[in-house]
Order: structure tokens, then C-alpha cells, then sequence
């Protein structure tokens, strides 16, 4: 049992047990001691540290109730690297006239260079990340610009907006691609030190020169400087104005962002909630054994491999994860304090979502290929009728599977259940009269239908069921089938032609308005004028036999 010490270490709050702490407090001061022969930036330095340690820490302790332990700190150790390994190595590189790496800890981030900038340093942080020259970034955001109406400015400042400025020591190694680690920390603020102790021996130079000439010299130099401070005034001047029009530019952005994330947030949460009603919704209904067309899934639900309720928690996650990041990103752009996903927790997301992409994928796939092949099933029915007979063509609806007060040809199908099985119920029939080649009188029925092969789909439409009835010299087709409901996306339709030899008598029945199709006669009549009269076939097409009397009596 240890106990526990509560530091503030980098301005973040981490509870560590008390041997976890003394070993952190041995290696700050251990580095403490390697900087001690240059004071110059030291404390700088250890913030540094400091905080790219608390940065390691935030990363593996994702509970505020987590404490860190002895092996937490010697992984960031590790990462580090100890001070004397540094300082045996800065004295080998210098000999040897090449840097050396340890540990790469943090790879290249995209940062805004605050050092480099024009406006935001976007450009910048952009050309650190793809080490380019800031002038051609630049030249590219002017180009995008312009040629863009103004889209290249609106980048830019989401770019603002989005990206942090590298302000430390760390985010400014992490932005140039090197690693985060004690020997980089020290030697990136010693060059910031020297480059700014250059400046200021140059500075000193320059005063030093102007005091040893004359007084002419004097006077020149007094004119000449004043001339510099009022350009350099100028062009600070220049430079507030820059800075203060892109700060109102970049309020109005936040403004901008704000009411984005609250749009995200609104959408992503209208969009979730829907999903989880949906989902329980369906569920709760297919447990109560609803039926009807009230509860419909998409097309390819049907017919596949894998049970409709695991398609319909794939959608849901297909279609939910995104919209839960999203959710997150506005919850985000409100407030900084709402923290992002932890990367197992990323990856876990990721790895689901793609497995439902990749399911709904297949299942997709699946449902095309049982579209790829037409099928047919043929049959030929003899009709036995005499020269001088008339055969009476009707159709016939079975109400009692589906009530239809005026039936009619349509590609809807309709859920039904025969003997408690599930099925479909469709009007899509075809009914046309031919001329016969013999003397016989027959009707030829074509179902169709889909399949994945040639044999399934011909198996699919032999399994339509169909029926007809030869009363006397009347027949009385059905104006529906029913098939298998795995069948509903299958395109399926029944085709009825009915051949006659020349000069025998056809009348149709006014039940076949809605099914006769493009039927050839004499008149060129449409298909819904030819019921309720008699036609006789001809040696090309059926001819009105009592058209013209029905003229004479109007």
C-alpha cells in the first residue's frame, strides 16, 4: 500500500503514488543538474519537459481517478531518454560533426508557425509538414484565391480556426518533425537563445560603432535611424492593422464556428435518436408479428444470407458512428473542455464501422447477382372451341387474399399470408390474342422472373403460382399471382397469349380493361375500347364484328 501525492505537473492534475513520485523527482533533478553548467534558459527548458511529461501522462491515464504508478514513469523515461546519455552524446556529436535521435516519441504534427507568420501562419505550419518553402504555400492560398472566388481565404481561416499555434518548445519540435525528447528540447531553446543573443551583439555592435564617430556622424547616423524607426513604425503599424483586422476576422469565424457546431450537434443528435427508434421501432414490431406494408425494409434485406436483425444493426452502426463523431466534433467546437475519443477507443469505432461497411458491402453485392439472369417458365394449355363458337375472355380477382374494388395491371406487390406462410400478392399480368398458326386454339402462359444463375431464376418463375378456369367456351383467367415474398424485388410478371385460328370468334369481357396489352385489330383501337365487343380473326389481326352497329345505333 503506497500512498498517494497530487502534483501539478505541465498545468495538468495527476494523482502519484509517493515511489512513482520520487523517481519523477530524482530525473527532473538529475536533467536539472546536466543543464546546470548554461543557466541560460534552464527553466524554460524544464517547463518543457514538464510538460511534454504531462503531455505522455494525459495520454495514458484516461480516468481523473487513475493513479500513476512507478511503471508509468519509467515508460516515459524510456520515451525521454536520461540526461547523461545526452550529455555523453552532445560531446561524440560535435567531434563527429552528425546529430544523433533517440526515442522517437512524436512524429510530425500540423501546428501554426506563430514565428513565421504573415496572418495566422497557416502557410507556414503547412510548409513545415511538407517541408516546402512558406513563399510557395503562400503563393498557392493567393492562387487558390483567386482563381477559387475567394474559396483559398475561406480554407485559410477554417485552417485558423482548426489548427493550434506551436507555442512550445515541444509543439514546435513536434511541428518541424523532431523528436520530442530532452536532447531536442535543450538544443532547439539554446539556438532560440543564441540566435537572440546574436541580435543583441549585433545590436550592441552597431551602438558601439556609433558612439566612436564623430559628431557628424553623429548626426548622420541620428537622421538615418530616425528615418528606420519611422519606416519600422510604419510597418508595425502595417502589422497591427494586420493583426487586429485578422483577430475581428477570426471573432467572426469563432462566431461562425459556434453556430456550426451547434448545427452539428442538432443534426447528429435528430439523426441518432431517429436511428434508435427506428431500430427499436422494428424490433418491437416484429416481435408483436405486425404485418402490412407498415414495416418494410430496403430492397436487399431480402433474400440474404445473413438475418434481417443483423442487417438492421449494421445500417445502424453503418450510419451512426459517423454521425456520433460528428456529434462529438460539435460538442467539441462549443466547448474545448469536452475531450476527444482515446485511441483504442477510435480504433474500436473505426474497426466496427468497417465491418458493418464491409457487411452491408456483401449483402449489397449479394443482392445484385440475384438480379443478374432473367428466368422463364413456359406453358401451353389447349382451349377446345369450334368454328362458329365464341370464346369469352375474363378476368377474375380472388378477394379474400386482396380486396380490389377495380383490379388493374401494376407492378406493387402486396404482403399477404396463405396457410399462414408469407407471401406476394401482384396484378402485374400481360393478356394478349394472337393468330394461330394451325387450327388449333391454345393460350401460352410466361412467368418471369430473377435469379442469381439461369436454373434459379427459371426455378423462380416455375414457382409462381397461377391459376386459369375453361368454363364452356368461357375463360376466366386470374387477375393476380402470388409467389414467394423472397421474391418481391424480382421483377416477376406473367405474360397470357391466347392464339385462335382464323375465323373464330373472341369477346372480351369488360373484367379485361385493365390487362389487355397491345393487341392487334383492324381499327388500330386502344386496348381499354375493345371490351365488350366480338372480334373475329382475320388472316393478319382480330377485326370488330359489332363496332359498326354500335355506331349506327349512336
Amino acid at each position: 500500500m503506497n500512498k498517494t501525492i497530487n502534483i501539478n505537473l505541465g498545468g495538468f492534475f495527476f494523482h502519484i503514488d509517493e515511489v512513482a513520485y520520487s523517481k519523477l523527482r530524482r530525473y527532473l533533478d538529475s536533467i536539472s543538474k546536466s543543464l546546470s553548467d548554461d543557466p541560460q534558459g534552464k527553466n524554460e527548458i524544464i517547463a518543457d519537459i514538464e510538460a511534454r511529461i504531462s503531455e505522455l501522462l494525459s495520454e495514458k491515464i484516461t480516468d481523473a481517478r487513475q493513479v500513476v504508478n512507478e511503471g508509468d514513469i519509467e515508460e516515459i523515461i524510456t520515451i525521454m531518454g536520461q540526461p547523461e546519455d545526452y550529455s555523453d552524446t552532445e560531446n561524440a556529436n560535435t567531434d563527429s560533426g552528425y546529430s544523433y535521435s533517440r526515442n522517437s516519441t512524436s512524429g510530425k504534427k500540423l501546428f501554426r508557425d506563430g514565428d513565421d507568420k504573415f496572418l495566422g501562419g497557416v502557410a507556414a505550419g503547412i510548409a513545415h509538414y511538407w517541408n516546402y518553402d512558406p513563399i510557395w504555400i503562400r503563393l498557392m492560398f493567393l492562387i487558390i484565391t483567386f482563381a477559387g472566388f475567394g474559396s483559398g481565404f475561406l480554407v485559410y481561416i477554417v485552417l485558423w480556426i482548426l489548427l493550434p499555434e506551436a507555442k512550445t518548445t515541444a509543439e514546435k519540435l513536434q511541428m518541424e518533425g523532431e523528436d520530442v525528447n530532452i536532447d531536442n528540447i535543450e538544443k532547439k531553446i539554446r539556438d532560440e537563445f543564441t540566435a537572440m543573443s546574436d541580435k543583441v551583439r549585433n545590436v550592441a555592435g552597431d551602438v558601439s560603432d556609433k558612439i566612436k564617430n564623430g559628431a557628424n556622424e553623429i548626426s548622420d547616423k541620428f537622421s538615418s535611424t530616425d528615418f528606420r524607426a519611422k519606416n519600422s513604425k510604419k510597418r508595425s503599424s502595417f502589422q497591427d492593422f494586420l493583426d487586429a483586422l485578422g483577430k475581428i476576422v477570426l471573432v467572426f469565424f469563432k462566431v461562425i464556428s459556434k453556430f456550426i457546431g451547434v448545427l452539428l450537434i442538432f443534426v447528429a443528435a435528430a439523426v441518432i435518436l431517429s436511428l434508435i427508434i427506428g431500430v427499436f421501432s422494428v424490433g418491437s414490431l416484429e416481435l408483436l408479428n405486425v404485418d402490412g406494408d407498415f414495416l418494410q425494409y430496403q430492397t436487399f434485406f431480402y433474400d440474404s444470407v445473413m438475418p434481417k436483425w443483423l442487417l438492421t444493426i449494421f445500417l445502424f452502426l453503418l450510419i451512426g458512428i459517423p454521425f456520433l463523431i460528428l456529434f462529438i466534433l460539435g460538442l467539441r467546437i462549443l466547448s474545448s473542455n469536452v475531450k476527444q475519443f482515446t485511441k483504442p477507443t477510435s480504433l474500436t469505432l473505426l474497426g466496427i464501422w468497417i465491418v458493418a461497411l464491409l457487411a452491408m458491402i456483401f449483402t449489397g453485392l449479394e443482392f445484385g447477382s440475384s438480379h443478374i439472369n432473367n428466368g422463364k417458365s413456359i406453358s401451353k394449355n389447349s382451349i377446345n372451341i369450334y368454328e362458329n363458337d365464341t370464346l369469352s375472355i375474363k378476368m377474375a380477382n380472388d378477394d379474400n387474399l386482396h380486396y380490389q374494388y377495380n383490379p388493374r395491371r401494376s407492378s406493387r406487390k402486396h404482403e399477404i399470408e396463405v396457410e399462414n406462410i408469407k407471401k406476394i400478392y401482384s396484378n402485374y399480368i400481360f393478356v394478349d390474342v394472337k393468330k394461330s398458326k394451325s387450327e388449333e386454339t391454345y393460350m401460352i402462359i410466361q412467368k418471369e422472373s430473377r435469379g442469381k444463375t439461369k436454373s434459379k431464376a427459371n426455378k423462380n418463375a416455375k414457382n409462381i403460382e397461377y391459376r386459369y378456369e375453361l368454363d364452356g367456351y368461357e375463360l376466366i383467367l386470374n387477375a393476380y399471382y402470388i409467389s414467394e415474398f423472397k421474391n418481391l424485388w424480382k421483377d416477376e410478371k406473367i405474360k397470357v397469349t391466347i392464339y385462335i385460328p382464323k375465323n373464330r370468334t373472341v369477346y372480351f369481357d369488360n373484367s379485361t380493361k385493365n390487362f389487355l396489352y397491345n393487341i392487334a385489330n383492324d381499327g388500330n383501337r386502344y386496348d381499354t375500347e375493345m371490351i365488350n365487343h366480338h372480334y373475329k380473326m382475320t388472316n393478319k389481326n382480330l377485326k370488330c364484328t359489332d363496332c359498326e352497329m354500335e355506331i349506327e345505333q349512336d
